[in-house]
């Protein structure tokens, strides 16, 4: 599939691995950086999502996407992103995602606007609200390797499990991402307690923005 990922806001807090090690998968081990692992809410738009051989599709193929997920590593030593919830106002895009990419998508109400670079973000599920207000970067960088910032955001493998057990991953492709320090006029962290952790006492250890991308989705293989 080819997508465009963009309006990326990356909120992170570190937490105690042994809090992530308990909710993973056999198979699937924490990754840390400081001696922690870390725990994202990461809110963004898709566009012109689309399988390979056709165009993008207005109504289907724009639409929001809100990701809980943390950074683990598979017994062949591969890095990934583990998600423990993605929120989606598609309805089809959910479905397809589930069956087809064994992803645990959650059906969303969800609603943005945009004045200049800012972006008011919102996603209801059920009673469940997170609200956030973000700029788009000017001056980016990429993301300095072994750094805190490229352990976040540089990952190019997903993980993900069928109800029988099962592990597959799934390879992504885009240009590293260009990032800088963000700044949140206001942000939630509830999507963390909707998967059932903690609500943290503290602010997001980093903020990050980045600046759109162009993905290539290739299909899952059994790890």
């Amino acid at each position: 599939m080819h997508q465009r990922w963009a309006g990326l806001l990356f909120l992170h807090w570190s937490v105690r691995p042994d809090i992530i090690q308990e909710r993973l998968p056999e198979g699937l081990f924490v990754d840390t950086y400081g001696g922690m692992a870390w725990l994202g809410v990461v809110p963004f738009f898709m566009e012109k999502v689309r399988p390979r051989f056709l165009p993008p599709l207005p109504g289907l193929s724009w639409f929001m996407e809100l990701n809980v997920r943390t950074y683990v590593y598979d017994a062949h030593g591969r890095p990934g992103v583990w998600f423990f919830s993605l929120d989606c106002n598609q309805f089809l895009a959910v479905e397809i995602a589930r069956r087809f990419f064994h992803l645990p998508y959650q059906h969303a109400a969800m609603r943005a606007t945009r004045s200049g670079k800012q972006i008011d973000y919102h996603c209801r599920r059920d009673d469940l609200v997170a609200d956030y207000r973000y700029r788009e970067p000017d001056a980016t960088h990429p993301a300095v390797f072994g750094s805190l910032e490229w352990f976040l955001v540089e990952r190019y493998l997903l993980f993900s499990k069928k109800p029988s057990g099962a592990l597959y991953s799934g390879q992504v492709n885009h240009p590293p991402y260009q990032v800088a320090s963000g700044h949140c006029e206001k942000w939630s962290a509830e999507p963390l307690v909707w998967n059932g952790f903690d609500l943290p006492v503290i602010d997001p250890s980093s903020i990050l923005v980045a600046k759109p991308v162009a993905v290539k989705i290739f299909p899952l293989r059994k790890v």
